[in-house]
C-alpha cells in the first residue's frame, strides 16, 4: 500500500542560502492566493468551454469537466504551499553548505482529503465565476431516435431558431422552431427548444405543453423531463414539480437532478426539511460520484437545511441523516 500511495505524492526540495546581512524581507516569499486561484481557474474555465457536449451523456461531460480541474489543481496546491514557505522555513534544517532545505509535498491522490480540499476550492470558484461550467453540465444533447430530423428544411429552420435563441430573441426563435415542425412533426429537439424559449418568456403553460409534446414523441427525453419540474416551480405548483422529478426518476434513476430538484422544492418552497435533506444527501453523493460541479449547489442547500433544523432544535436528526448517507458535516 505504501508503494501505491507514493505514486500520488510529489516532493519538491527547495534550498535557501542565508547570510547574517540578509533581512527577513529579502527572503520572504509572497503570493496573492486569490489571484493564483483566479488565474488557474480562468485557464480551467477555458478548458471547460472547449468541451463538446453534442451526443454525450451527462456523466461523460462531468468527467471531462473534472479533467480540466485536475489539470490545474496540482499547480494551485503547489502555489499555496510555496506561499506558506515562511512558516516552513522555521523548522527547516541547515545543511553542511549553510543552506536551509525545505521539502514540499504535492498530494495528487484524488481520494485524499487534502487533494479534495484544493479541488473543491477551485470547483466552488468556477461555479461562481465560470458560466461555461454550468452551461456544459446542463447540456442534454444525447440524441435519441427522434431527437433530430433528417429533413433538410426542418434542420434549416431549427438552426435559425438556435441562432435567435443565442441572441435572446426568444419569440423569433419559437417561430423558427415551429416552422421546423411543419416539415418534421416528430422533431423532438424542436419541441424542447420551444419549451425553453417559452419558459424564458415566462409563458410556463406553453412551455409545459411543448415539453409534453416532446415526451409524446420520445418518452425518455431527459431535457423535457428535467425542465418540467422547473416550469412547475415557476408556476408555484410545487407538488406537481415533485411529481415531474419523480417521472424523471423512472427514466433515469441515477440522475442527481431528480434528488436535487425534489430537495430544492422541499427546502425553498414546502419547508419540509427532513424530506429535503434525505433528497439532497442523495443528490450530493451522486454529484460527487459523477464528478459534477453541481455538488456545490447541493452543499449550499444542505447548509440552508442545517440552519433551519438547528432553529427547530433538530441538530441531532440532521447529523443522523447525514451519517445515513456517509456524509460528514465536519
Amino acid at each position: 500500500m505504501k508503494h501505491i500511495v507514493s505514486l500520488f505524492l510529489i516532493t519538491l526540495s527547495i534550498s535557501f542560502g542565508y547570510s547574517q546581512e540578509t533581512s527577513d524581507k529579502d527572503n520572504e516569499v509572497t503570493l496573492d492566493q486569490k489571484k493564483l486561484l483566479a488565474e488557474l481557474s480562468d485557464k480551467a474555465c477555458k478548458c471547460i468551454d472547449s468541451i463538446e457536449t453534442a451526443n454525450k451523456y451527462r456523466d461523460s461531460i462531468s468527467s471531462e469537466i473534472s479533467a480540466c480541474l485536475k489539470e490545474y489543481v496540482g499547480a494551485y496546491q503547489m502555489g499555496i504551499k510555496i506561499a506558506s514557505i515562511k512558516d516552513l522555513e522555521k523548522t527547516a534544517k541547515v545543511g553542511e553548505d549553510g543552506k536551509k532545505q525545505i521539502d514540499i509535498t504535492i498530494n495528487m491522490n484524488e481520494d485524499s482529503k487534502e487533494f479534495k480540499e484544493y479541488y473543491y476550492d477551485m470547483e466552488r470558484y468556477l461555479v461562481k465565476n465560470c458560466p461555461a461550467i454550468k452551461n456544459k453540465i446542463a447540456a442534454n444533447d444525447k440524441i435519441g431516435e427522434k431527437s433530430i430530423s433528417r429533413n433538410s428544411e426542418a434542420i434549416k429552420y431549427y438552426n435559425l431558431g438556435l441562432d435567435e435563441t443565442k441572441k435572446e430573441n426568444f419569440e423569433k426563435a419559437i417561430e423558427y422552431y415551429k416552422k421546423a415542425l411543419v416539415f418534421d412533426p416528430n422533431f423532438a429537439f424542436a419541441y424542447d427548444n420551444i419549451g425553453i424559449n417559452y419558459r424564458r418568456l415566462n409563458k410556463f403553460d406553453e412551455a409545459i405543453e411543448a415539453y409534453e409534446k416532446s415526451l409524446e414523441i420520445d418518452p425518455t427525453g431527459i431535457m423535457p423531463l428535467q425542465n418540467l419540474g422547473i416550469a412547475y416551480i415557476y408556476k408555484k405548483e410545487y407538488k406537481k414539480g415533485v411529481k415531474a422529478y419523480e417521472r424523471l426518476a423512472k427514466v433515469d434513476p441515477n440522475n442527481p437532478e431528480v434528488f436535487y430538484g425534489i430537495g430544492n422544492i422541499y427546502t425553498q418552497y414546502l419547508f419540509e426539511y427532513e424530506k429535503a435533506l434525505e433528497n439532497l444527501c442523495q443528490a450530493y453523493n451522486l454529484y460527487v460520484e459523477q464528478k459534477s460541479p453541481y455538488r456545490t449547489d447541493a452543499e449550499t442547500l444542505i447548509q440552508i437545511v442545517y440552519r433551519e433544523m438547528k432553529k427547530q432544535g433538530k441538530e441531532a436528526l440532521f447529523e443522523s441523516i447525514l451519517a445515513k448517507y456517509h456524509i460528514s458535516s465536519k
